[in-house]
């Protein structure tokens, strides 16, 4: 459980990690606070390698102080007139778009303190640039994902806790679950199961009322199969796995339909009957909201004692450097970590 702070929601920072060094994290962290004022955006401090961060300013010719802070309570009060940066120095120089693995320790770092920071409520939320999992990996990270990292730091913090956390991409368009993650799509069919999808999308219907305003929220889930299984002629997993979860959900007074065939669960039409859709794996939820909303797509871990968001995109190491890099789905990542950190603070309330 967070340790409530004696300090408003609203006046606390969020904490945003700088992520993988050679990547596009710490050139969009400093196009978004030059946009601070033009997008209206929440204070935040950075947690990364000071600098590495005013290396890129100066590569990129961009003017934009960058200031060591001792705390994030600090890094609030010169968010107006600098970039604030809780120092996580690195091992070795960033090179834009050569990752290194000696590097790996800093960014597991900088992500464990927004973290303990989210955890006793010293930020309003968290918000993680992307890191490089192969590159963490190289250095002995255990974890598959950043979303995985995280639940394990949550449940650290709070061992009597129950934290499964669960990624979401949300948009305008579309909010989409992928119920298993970063598996090979080989073992999908034996990773999905009736209490993984209730638990779920229990979680799911949650933050939709709690953290998206959504008072009746309607799910959607989607089938593994081509055409659900058609009925059992292609693949068992359909009728005897998904929809004995949604009749269950139904049982517990959820509203949820399917399963439905994927290929025609994300057009317009189709996304009006539902505010959030459950995939069966990976690239079934993140090719259409990657196509629907490549620039604006935000990453939300569910089910976490905290507020997390995250750019919809990688590391990007390609374009690193180049100055090309978009900061909008980090900006977009900004103004939803403090939406849902501002409802959730005030569902807290509410019961208190």
């Amino acid at each position: 459980m967070t340790v409530a702070s004696a300090v408003p929601v609203s006046e606390l920072p969020l904490a945003l990690t700088a992520g993988d060094p050679a990547g596009i994290g710490l050139e969009i962290a400093l196009k978004a606070w030059a946009q601070r004022h033009a997008r209206s955006l929440p204070a935040f401090v950075v947690t990364g390698p000071v600098d590495a961060i005013k290396d890129v300013a100066q590569a990129l010719g961009m003017t934009i102080p960058v200031l060591s802070v001792r705390s994030f309570s600090e890094g609030r009060s010169v968010f107006s007139t600098a970039l604030p940066v809780l120092d996580v120095p690195l091992t070795t120089k960033a090179v834009a778009g050569t990752p290194d693995t000696s590097n790996a320790t800093a960014v597991i770092t900088a992500i464990d303190l927004a973290v303990s920071a989210a955890l006793r409520g010293e930020v309003g939320a968290l918000v993680t640039n992307p890191i490089s999992k192969h590159v963490l990996h190289g250095a002995g990270f255990k974890h598959p994902g950043h979303t995985e990292f995280l639940g394990e730091l949550a449940a650290a913090f709070e061992p009597t806790a129950r934290v499964r956390p669960v990624m979401m991409l949300a948009s305008d368009e579309l909010k989409v679950v992928p119920l298993t993650i970063h598996i090979p799509l080989k073992d999908v069919p034996g990773a999905i199961s009736e209490s993984l999808i209730v638990e779920t999308a229990h979680t799911l219907a949650q933050a939709l009322t709690r953290d998206f305003a959504i008072a009746l929220p309607r799910i959607a889930i989607a089938g593994l199969n081509p055409h659900a299984g058609e009925n059992g002629s292609i693949g068992s997993e359909d009728a005897a796995i998904i929809k004995p979860a949604i009749a269950r959900l139904a049982r517990d007074g959820l509203r949820v339909t399917g399963p439905h065939p994927a290929d025609t669960l994300f057009h317009a039409a189709a996304r009006a009957s539902y505010d959030a859709v459950i995939a069966m794996y990976h690239d079934q939820a993140l090719i259409p909201i990657k196509t629907l909303a490549f620039d604006t797509g935000v990453n939300v871990t569910l089910g976490l004692p905290f507020v997390r968001t995250s750019p919809d995109h990688g590391t990007a190491f390609d374009i690193a450097g180049r100055g090309i890099a978009s900061p909008e789905s980090l900006i977009q990542a900004l103004l939803l970590a403090e939406t849902m950190a501002g409802r959730r603070a005030a569902a807290l309330a509410m019961r208190g």
